[in-house]
């Protein structure tokens, strides 16, 4: 079993808002694989006196400690759960009903127990990639962000009006239901050789550059490593930059995390 975990922040003016983990039990016999993406509220109040870093940290502690001690519960309701807690952490001095609330994409992955099989769980825009045996890649992926027209989401107030809304898109925040919105799936073990997590910052060499496709994405985890794929997404940038390129979204640089998992 080998895995490779690498994270880079957006700008070094700014903490790294993603936020990843790996858990393995001393048998060796089955794994927990975490990947969160925390959203970068606007300047301004958002109803919270803590930070993004402190609302995945917490998030995704959650969600590795019972994953891993729950084997019983299904990833949607250890989502749940762990949303469930977080927002009890700071529900007496936080407004959690406000739409900029701390929130995050999620990614779980879980393998082996008594079935023997990898469990997924993506909410929003991270990626999720399945290698299968003889090297097919399959995404996992809630495409909901990018179903929208580009213009309801070209000011933050029209954002809002579409963030955890029905017809919108959903991410964790406070309300442990959204969990029920994740894409979800099961494989067999014997059918997984590899697994990869990607925020949207390290996603970015496919479906923002079309540098490549999702099983050469794969390809350079494996050869290159977390981190290499990671300097690639910002050798593109930096071209972009260069170029004069139309603005990348929202920002230039953003917060970037993969995670390889070779099962």
């Amino acid at each position: 079993m080998r895995m490779d975990l690498a994270t880079s922040p957006g700008s070094p003016e700014r903490p790294n808002e993603d936020w990843a983990s790996v858990a393995l039990p001393a048998s060796g016999q089955g794994g927990t694989l975490v990947v969160l993406d925390g959203v970068t509220p606007p300047e301004g109040d958002y109803g919270c006196e803590h930070p993004v870093p402190w609302f995945t940290a917490r998030l995704g502690g959650a969600l590795v400690e019972l994953s891993a001690s729950r084997p019983d519960m299904s990833l949607a309701g250890i989502l749940s759960a762990a949303i469930r807690r977080t927002a009890d952490a700071h529900r007496g001095s936080c407004d959690l009903s406000h739409v900029r609330t701390p929130q995050a994409t999620v990614v779980v992955v879980r393998w082996g127990g008594p079935a023997d099989e990898v469990e997924h769980l993506v909410l929003s825009d991270s990626a999720l990639l399945i290698e299968s045996p003889d090297g097919g890649v399959r995404a996992v992926l809630d495409d909901r962000l990018d179903r929208l027209p580009r213009e309801a989401l070209r000011t933050h107030a029209s954002a809002d009006a579409l963030r955890n809304a029905e017809g919108g898109f959903f991410t964790a925040a406070a309300d442990p239901s959204v969990a029920a919105r994740a894409v979800t799936g099961r494989t067999p073990r014997a059918g997984v050789r590899a697994v990869a997590a990607l925020t949207d910052g390290a996603s970015r060499w496919v479906d923002m550059f079309g540098a490549g496709d999702w099983t050469e994405t794969v390809g350079v985890l494996r050869k290159e490593g977390a981190q290499g794929l990671i300097d690639r997404v910002r050798e593109r940038e930096s071209a972009a930059a260069r170029e004069r390129a139309e603005a990348i979204r929202w920002k230039l640089h953003d917060d970037a995390t993969a995670v390889f998992a070779e099962l």
